[in-house]
């Protein structure tokens, strides 16, 4: 054997170890991801039973593929011990999936509406307590928009989330104070800047309105903020490694009728949005005491305004819903 050959050999079995511990790297680590995204994939599954809704506005069932609406809601069933409850955060977004855009709405909690299901003009926080689908048929009355799925999570659930990811990082605007939901209360001090936040003190943080000079409407941003907050958090390279226990998490707290496969294909289709694909709508109106009790009226044109910009963004049009009677 020549010496160029027996040097090749030589060279070719020195590789194999290093080629080996590689290749049983490697094959651990799919064997560990695929273990964790099985888990992951089995506990989302509990997220998707949610009860099912109806919309009194669409004739067909939407499908994730065309623009569709979801409508998130932060529910207060902590004094009810989880049986109905009311709605501290309610906001409707619109998505069009083939533009990648993006439009959202936060409805201030005590607007005045009509509840059907209670035959009442009252605050659009209380029409939870009729159940979800009277929420539904509040928006849907209120707006003109079909409601076609739906986000649930309650405070407890809030917290367990922002816990689980390790707390959360947010820009403080202003000093400020506010009680937390636990019973005896406590106070959570926020100062100007940067601060770490852990499930409770988010949960304040986002709630607060009373100490906030723009009111419902600084207390959207901070929710938002908080929003952004926990999806960077879930963004960051240790999600990969902690992915089962966030989906057990979520599984645990948060209620949706949207499939894990729409939700994947939503993911997939909208992954190249940007903020910039995210407009804001703003509910105007003002604030009114109606026999001591505190309203938010809003402007009939800025809610005809929205009603049309939402419907435009589903591509809807008279034929493709059933008409709603005004109350």
């Amino acid at each position: 054997m020549s010496e160029t050959r027996k040097s090749t050999k030589r060279k070719r079995k020195k590789k194999h170890p290093i080629l080996r511990s590689f290749l049983v790297i490697f094959a651990i680590a799919i064997v560990f991801i695929g273990y964790k995204g099985v888990k992951a994939y089995v506990a989302l599954q509990n997220t998707t039973k949610g009860q099912q809704i109806h919309s009194t506005i669409r004739k067909q069932e939407a499908q994730v593929s065309q623009p569709f609406s979801i409508l998130f809601l932060g529910i207060e069933n902590y004094s009810t011990k989880g049986v109905g409850g009311r709605t501290d955060s309610m906001i409707l977004a619109t998505v069009n999936p083939k533009n990648k855009t993006i439009e959202k709405l936060s409805i201030p909690r005590d607007t005045k509406v009509y509840i059907p299901y209670r035959n009442v003009d009252s605050k659009i926080n209380g029409a939870y307590n009729g159940g979800l689908q009277s929420a539904v048929d509040t928006v849907e009355n209120f707006l003109h928009v079909p409601i076609d799925y739906y986000v649930t999570v309650d405070f407890n659930g809030f917290k367990n989330i922002v816990d689980a990811v390790g707390g959360i990082d947010v820009n403080v605007p202003f000093d400020f104070w506010e009680h937390t939901d636990a019973k005896p209360r406590g106070t959570v001090y926020f100062h100007k800047g940067v601060q770490h936040l852990n499930g409770t003190e988010a949960l304040a943080y986002s709630r607060m309105r009373k100490r906030d000079p723009r009111g419902d409407f600084g207390r959207e941003d901070r929710q938002q903020q908080v929003m952004m907050a926990i999806i960077d958090k879930l963004k960051s390279p240790e999600t990969l490694l902690n992915i089962d226990n966030y989906a057990q998490v979520f599984s645990q707290n948060v209620k949706t009728n949207m499939s894990i496969s729409q939700g994947l294909s939503v993911f997939n289709d909208m992954k190249g949005a940007t903020s910039q694909n995210i407009e804001t709508l703003k509910l105007e109106g003002n604030g009114s005491n109606d026999g001591g009790v505190y309203y938010y009226i809003a402007d009939p044109t800025s809610v005809s305004d929205i009603s049309n910009k939402m419907r435009a963004h589903l591509n809807l049009d008279q034929s493709q819903t059933n008409s709603v009677n005004a109350q």
